[in-house]
């Protein structure tokens, strides 16, 4: 069943849609993150242009997460305060990267800027944690009094830093700074990427900030609510390249599939979810790579600019 979307000017499968949805709502709640590093190719492959995809991914994200998050409330599982920090460095950083992609977009740049950074973002991202989580679980294995101590070195510099503050469910005892220039970066990402950012969030507060693994996801989820929303209504503001039709049917999608990877995800060990999420990363990275240095089917396009 073929629909028309009226701003990405394209036709695609109806149960397409509704089946890349929900498998990025499976990915938000099984790993804690948004699903936009992945809902966004995937648009990509099926023709929807990258501004498009952008902006429309990040409802998605929202509507995902919200699903999600709302699991991880009644499981206790979500550190508040800390999900404010990070919230209030991402709106800074989601108004910096919608600027940003609007200069792009202005300069005829974006299409290649985003697929471009997508492959060098998600490449090193995805072999730096699977690297890392099999280095952990060979630890474990080996001796588990190994991690500890590595860990403890790895973010010791963050109790150095001034203005700290207490966050009780994760146990912490930190600078406010270090959260609030991750979320600054995430925001940034969510603007020009389309992503809830939580493939970056999820490891760089397991490993940087020492949070709990039991509290990440469902903190992750809870920033990336906010900042997503805030990015999509920028981008609807600025460069009206918010395909509502398209959302809808992502959206539909996505809130069935996050319940489904939220049971999943409790019966998995938290190394094993890094293991899959990084592989999944690394994966969409070689296929954008594949698309950008092989020879396309067609060698001419004609596009035709909106007034």
């Amino acid at each position: 069943m073929q629909i028309y979307l009226p701003i990405a000017e394209v036709s695609v499968n109806l149960f397409l849609l509704l089946g890349l949805g929900g498998i990025v709502g499976l990915l938000s709640g099984l790993f804690g993150v948004g699903g936009g590093f992945l809902i966004t190719p995937l648009l990509f492959f099926i023709g929807v242009p990258p501004g498009v995809a952008v902006a429309t991914g990040a409802n998605q994200v929202v509507a995902s997460s919200v699903s999600g998050v709302l699991t991880q409330f009644k499981r206790k599982a979500v550190d508040v305060p800390m999900g404010l920090v990070l919230q209030a460095g991402g709106l800074a950083g989601s108004g910096i990267g919608v600027w940003l992609f609007n200069r792009l977009t202005v300069l005829g740049l974006i299409d290649v800027a985003v697929q471009l950074a997508y492959v060098i973002l998600l490449g090193t991202v995805g072999s730096l944690m699977l690297m890392e989580s099999l280095r952990a679980i060979y630890r474990a294995r080996r001796s588990a009094q190994i991690r500890p101590r590595r860990r403890s070195h790895h973010h010791g510099w963050v109790h150095k830093l001034p203005v700290k503050m207490k966050f009780r469910a994760s146990g912490l005892y930190i600078s406010v700074i270090p959260p609030i220039l991750i979320g600054m970066g995430v925001g940034i990402l969510a603007a020009i990427m389309g992503v809830g950012g939580g493939f970056i969030m999820v490891p760089a507060m397991i490993y940087l900030l020492g949070m709990p693994t039991k509290v990440v996801i469902g903190t992750s989820l809870f920033q990336v609510i906010t900042v997503s929303a805030f990015t999509t209504l920028m981008h609807a503001i600025t460069n009206q390249s918010v395909d509502v039709m398209l959302a809808l049917f992502l959206i539909l999608g996505g809130v069935i599939g996050a319940q489904i990877g939220t049971i999943l995800g409790g019966r998995l060990k938290a190394e094993q979810l890094r293991i899959l999420l990084a592989l999944l990363v690394v994966a969409v990275a070689l296929k954008l790579a594949l698309d950008l240095l092989l020879p396309p089917s067609e060698l001419y396009s004609i596009f035709v600019e909106r007034r």
